[in-house]
């Protein structure tokens, strides 16, 4: 899926584009935000960036219309100011994040990240979740591979479900943290690797001897694998 970045400085709008490009995202660049409106219209998106300060209509007006106009992507605006009205301004506007200039591109991936992973799992999902022979009930807060019931904690279920809704697809730790632990006071970023190290162990009593389901992507963090390897 596309990064619509919307920014009127050719500098700002450059790195922008490699940097998510480098990251293997398709990425479409305007200037202003007429032009955004036309390249938001009826796409399915993965993120908006949009810059707060635009030539024509401002960054404030824009986000207003493409929620009028029913575009429901992620909106992280950009800006030089950083009152909390400014801020506060750009969410009820209706976007997602406010991040002040100047900034780390890592950052803003990073929430592009996490966005991601909110809308995911917002969305209206499967309340039964099946994966290479492993079932998740939701409803019932049961895992079964074949005949063999797996036994889970809560939190566990709620990390293996994130691991099965994007099977196939690499997960950083601090994705899955800020997914699943961001606002629990005195957890640090290991407590994925925990959580990781107790499903691995239990679901290796219910797989076939030497095959494994959630591997360790090197560099990038850990995914859920279709089939088990």
């Amino acid at each position: 899926m596309t990064i619509l970045i919307v920014e009127d400085d050719p500098d700002i709008g450059s790195l922008l584009r490699r940097g998510f490009a480098s990251e293997s995202y398709q990425v479409e660049l305007v200037g202003d935000g007429e032009e955004a409106l036309k390249a938001a219209n009826g796409k399915a998106l993965q993120a908006i960036i949009l810059d707060v300060m635009l030539p024509g209509r401002s960054g404030i007006e824009v986000c207003r219309a493409l929620r009028a106009g029913g575009q429901t992507a992620p909106i992280i605006m950009l800006s030089a100011r950083s009152s909390v009205n400014e801020r506060t301004e750009g969410l009820l506007a209706g976007a997602d994040d406010y991040i002040v200039k100047p900034f780390a591109f890592e950052e803003l991936l990073a929430r592009v990240r996490v966005q991601a992973l909110r809308r995911t799992n917002d969305e209206a999902e499967p309340r039964v979740l099946t994966v290479g022979g492993l079932t998740l009930d939701l409803e019932t807060r049961q895992a079964q591979f074949g005949s063999t019931r797996v036994r889970l904690t809560e939190r566990e279920i709620e990390l293996l479900a994130l691991l099965m809704r994007h099977a196939g697809e690499p997960l950083a730790r601090a994705d899955i943290f800020t997914a699943l632990w961001a606002g629990h006071g005195g957890a640090s970023l290991n407590v994925v690797d925990v959580y990781v190290g107790y499903l691995r162990h239990k679901l290796a009593e219910a797989l076939p001897e030497g095959t494994h389901m959630i591997v360790t992507v090197r560099g990038r963090g850990f995914m859920f694998e279709p089939e088990p390897g």
